[in-house]
């Protein structure tokens, strides 16, 4: 699928270009950007605004993938450009390997979230009885879950491993464990079991 950007700051331009290797195509006029179909486009958010749901309704209604990404990223308007219909939605300034990974679950027909905004949004999980914790948690080790239960509280593995006195890399190997385990995808698939 061709990845086409837009946004009226030529610095974020030349960041996505070069997280990309300068395999997209810059769109710089809005109405151009409109004639679009069955595209990936990586929007910056300031570049659409005041309009920017308007514009991001038009975009998916012409069958396009869109990756909405904010120079100052916040929950609330993630929770607005997805429930508009992007499929992603990030800093602008993010590190290449976040664009990259971005755009291969979009690519793969999946949400994409901003890691730190996926912590702030686990938080939000209301929580259940303990009961129902206790009984998923019956099927991992004392330390997976241990692990499990930092991880629903939204810790990074580094936080993790400090804590439990352990390496970054044994935090993923049991967070990858206890995944399996649960039958869940991800952190956030996890802190939805457990809350």
């Amino acid at each position: 699928m061709k990845v086409l950007i837009h946004s009226d700051d030529i610095n974020l331009l030349s960041h996505w270009e070069k997280s990309l290797d300068s395999k997209c195509e810059i769109i710089d006029d809005l109405d151009e950007l409109l004639t679009l179909k069955s595209s990936l486009i990586i929007v910056n958010f300031s570049a659409c605004l005041p309009t920017c749901n308007d514009v991001l309704k038009f975009l998916i209604s012409n069958d396009n993938k869109v990756l909405v990404l904010h120079r100052t990223p916040d929950l609330s308007v993630a929770k607005t450009v997805l429930r508009t219909g992007a499929m992603g939605y990030g800093n602008a300034l993010m590190r290449d390997h976040f664009i990259v990974a971005a755009l291969n679950a979009i690519e793969d027909n999946m949400v994409w979230l901003y890691p730190e905004l996926t912590s702030e949004l686990i938080m939000e999980i209301p929580t259940t009885k303990e009961s129902d914790d206790e009984e998923q948690l019956s099927k991992l080790t004392q330390r997976e879950r241990e692990v499990a239960l930092l991880l629903k509280e939204a810790y990074p593995y580094k936080e993790i491993a400090l804590k439990l006195d352990i390496t970054p890399r044994t935090v993923k190997a049991h967070a990858q464990s206890t995944y399996s385990k649960l039958n869940v995808k991800d952190r956030l698939a996890l802190a939805l079991l457990l809350k």
